[in-house]
């Protein structure tokens, strides 16, 4: 127990440090006067109470973190800053359960944009913000944050970065140390989602909604202030922003930090998960669009590409808006959509799934391992992008797919099992592991997750959790070699 004493520590920090996300929702229920000034409030200072005892009670035990501390401490900063996010919820919002306050503080956390609020057009604008903002805080990951703004904490901060961090490239730095390189991927993320909302106000949306479905985009998470969602606004300008902006979201942000430094956009170039990424978005939309056209779903090409474009970009890219019902499209259309969810965004980006880095290891082993069924003794290395890959990347990302692939069949099979029909089990799974939010059947775009039983709602919370921190920094905890010295 006396190891968990440095990480207990850590997260009373935090704790005291992310109360102070409070007061932009404060600001807001003041100004709209919506009524929920007392519920954040309350939730500050609990929030600061709380982690100030456990500072208090642990503030003598300053050590550096193990790797295997960092995993623990990621995943319980994790499911710990979800449940102090709940308190709002139960504040403000009658007759909630603790368990659908702490699904929709999860989801938000974890960008998978799931809800199980209804009335949101009518819900105080403290609430629909404070949604938004953990989505935002969620999206380049409250642990980089943390090492960013917290240089007190006296650790390093590597081992609570490479855990949090997608993808397996996990050891390229921007700048030689940890802080700057989290505090310059922090200044990039937020100055692309003060250029979104600007954008989106200028395209036709009001400040507030604007500053939302900035903090939505960017992050890749989905939510909205309206139960029609992007549909609300009908609006092709809109659409075009934001189909830009998510495509933003979806690259490596180190890339857009050297985009940035270098006042180039070599480096997009340069980057071998972007390409691909926005090569597979737009043939894509534009094969869904035809597809669309020629079934007789609408009778304009351009009216299909519009909706294509939009909706398939969005669950690709994992962030899951919808401006139309697109349940209701030929079957192939959805399915391609959630699939491309598993692959089409960038490690280091704000989206989930497998990661397009990882599916270009996948592609070159296959093709290496046929070219050495026929060349038995031939030496041949694996390369992407030019760069070889070493064996332990390619042991790792095949280590990664199959715990993906098993999880996927798991957490399908319980719900089964729990009384959901098959399109919605697999759909909900996928959409929770991949981070996407909507799935289909009970959970498409249409409805959301409030009919799920309770058992059902904490499944896909720990789903949603696991597919966020990339699965193998959660499933560590639960093998006996972790808790051996």
């Amino acid at each position: 127990m006396t190891q968990m004493l440095p990480i207990a520590r850590v997260l009373g920090l935090m704790a005291m440090v992310m109360s102070s996300t409070h007061l932009l929702p404060i600001a807001a229920s003041v100004i709209f006067e919506d009524g929920t000034l007392l519920p954040f409030l309350f939730s500050m200072v609990f929030n600061f109470t709380c982690g100030l005892l456990v500072w208090i009670a642990t503030r003598h035990h300053r050590q550096d973190l193990r790797p295997r501390d960092g995993f623990m401490l990621v995943t319980l900063a994790w499911t710990g800053g979800a449940a102090f996010s709940t308190v709002p919820f139960l504040e403000a919002i009658p007759g909630l359960s603790f368990t659908d306050a702490y699904f929709e503080s999860i989801s938000a956390l974890t960008t998978t944009g799931a809800t199980v609020l209804v009335n949101l057009d009518t819900m105080p604008q403290a609430i629909n913000l404070w949604r938004h903002l953990l989505q935002w805080l969620g999206g380049m990951g409250i642990i980089v944050l943390a090492v960013a703004v917290l240089p007190l904490l006296g650790i390093g901060g590597r081992q609570i970065f490479k855990a949090e961090t997608p993808g397996p490239m996990k050891d390229t730095q921007l700048t030689p140390r940890i802080t700057e390189t989290a505090k310059n991927l922090w200044l990039v993320y937020v100055g692309i989602t003060f250029l979104c909302a600007l954008a989106l106000r200028i395209a036709g949306m009001g400040w507030f909604d604007a500053v939302c479905h900035a903090f939505s985009t960017l992050s890749t998470g989905g939510f909205s202030t309206h139960d029609a969602s992007i549909g609300y606004f009908n609006s092709v300008a809109i659409e075009a922003v934001m189909i830009y902006f998510m495509m933003v979201a979806a690259v490596n942000f180190a890339t857009h930090f050297l985009v940035f430094r270098g006042k180039s956009f070599l480096p997009y170039l340069r980057d071998v998960e972007a390409r691909p990424v926005w090569a597979v978005l737009i043939a894509s939309s534009l094969g869904i669009a035809a597809y669309l056209y020629d079934a007789g779903t609408y009778e304009s090409f351009w009216t299909a590409l519009r909706h294509a474009s939009f909706n398939l970009v969005s669950v690709a890219t994992s962030t899951g808006y919808a401006s139309v019902d697109y349940a209701n499209w030929p079957v192939f259309a959805p399915i391609w959509m959630l699939f491309l969810s598993c692959l089409a965004c960038s490690s280091g980006s704000t989206g989930g799934g497998i990661k397009m880095v990882r599916t270009l290891i996948l592609i070159q082993q296959a093709f290496r391992e046929m070219r050495l069924l026929l060349h038995p003794s031939a030496v041949s290395v694996l390369k992407v992008g030019g760069a070889v890959i070493p064996n332990k990347i390619i042991f790792a990302v095949l280590a990664f797919i199959f715990v993906y692939f098993i999880s996927l069949a798991a957490f399908t099979l319980i719900l089964l099992a729990s009384g959901l029909d098959l399109v919605t089990s697999i759909s909900a799974t996928l959409a929770s592991i991949n981070n996407v939010g909507p799935g289909l059947g009970q959970v498409g775009p249409a409805g959301n997750y409030a009919l799920l039983t309770d058992f059902q709602k904490w499944l896909l919370a720990f789903a949603m959790l696991v597919g966020r921190l990339e699965l193998l920094t959660v499933f560590v905890l639960f093998t006996p070699g972790f808790w051996q010295k």
